[in-house]
């Protein structure tokens, strides 16, 4: 299916400043198998392509998809709005609509700090943070999504993936050849099982493979992962294991870096 575009930069080369392996301590359960709860009560904003395939605005695309994932999460479905979309691309990138050569996409660290310092929707939605996730690791990654409901990818797709581009739900991505620098592309992670991570992109579902996780989601591959954490998502996720994660150390690196994720954790206590 032609019209899809991609957008994903590179990474800036600044450091990387919490990652998740950190919090993580010896006591954490293992993440469960399989993990799907979340796909069909946020389908309604999975099947939004969200303004990707009139521009190059894949990060934050993904950055709508999870949020709505994410409400979904705590009870409250709804469907982001393209004009939304609009309006966080032009805020995180410089995009000026009306003026096609400002269309450059954006890179996703970039794109995580606007959301958290500005939000997603005119100030609203803002999330707590986000920690970058070793693409190596699948327990890692596994325990990303099982805790904090989400991945935020950002990597450079070899070109079998996009020719042809996915049509529909149930596409398969896995090892096909050296990644393309022209091909950077961002997208959410929204659940896992055996097989790989159920990927939501350009309005459609399907499996990035763990071989395809290992290959293309890696630094060495100029690939990047991140999990978001919303203040509700931060709340739930502290009640599926009170002593496995070093929370105190997270709300601290959190509050220093801008957010206020003591007071949202204290005032659900």
């Amino acid at each position: 299916m032609a019209g899809f575009k991609m957008g994903r930069k590179r990474p800036i080369a600044r450091p990387l400043r919490f990652a998740l392996n950190n919090y993580i301590k010896r006591s954490l359960p293992p993440a469960p198998p399989a993990c799907m709860d979340l796909i069909g009560p946020a389908k309604d904003s999975l099947k939004r392509v969200y303004l990707n395939d009139e521009l190059s605005c894949c990060t934050s695309s993904a950055a709508f998809h999870i949020e709505y994932l994410m409400l979904a999460s705590a009870g409250r479905p709804a469907v982001g709005s393209d004009e939304d979309v609009l309006k966080f691309y032009s805020g995180s990138t410089g995009y000026i609509p009306g003026k096609p050569d400002t269309d450059q996409g954006g890179d996703e660290q970039t794109v995580l700090n606007y959301w958290r310092e500005h939000g997603l929707v005119q100030g609203r939605g803002k999330i707590a943070g986000h920690i970058y996730v070793d693409g190596h690791h699948i327990e890692e990654l596994k325990s990303a999504i099982w805790l904090f409901e989400n991945v935020y990818f950002g990597i450079e797709m070899p070109d079998k993936w996009i020719d042809p581009y996915p049509d529909s739900d149930g596409f398969v991505w896995d090892v096909a050849g050296r990644p393309n620098i022209n091909n950077g592309h961002a997208f959410a992670g929204i659940g896992y099982d055996n097989s790989g991570i159920y990927i939501s992109t350009w309005g459609m579902v399907g499996l990035l493979t763990w071989d395809a996780v290992r290959a293309y989601a890696t630094q060495g591959a100029q690939g990047e992962v991140h999990t978001v954490l919303s203040p509700d998502s931060l709340v739930r996720a502290t009640k599926k294991t009170a002593h496995g994660f070093d929370w105190s150390q997270l709300v601290a690196d959190f509050d220093s870096a801008g957010g206020n994720v003591r007071a949202v954790l204290a005032s659900d206590a």
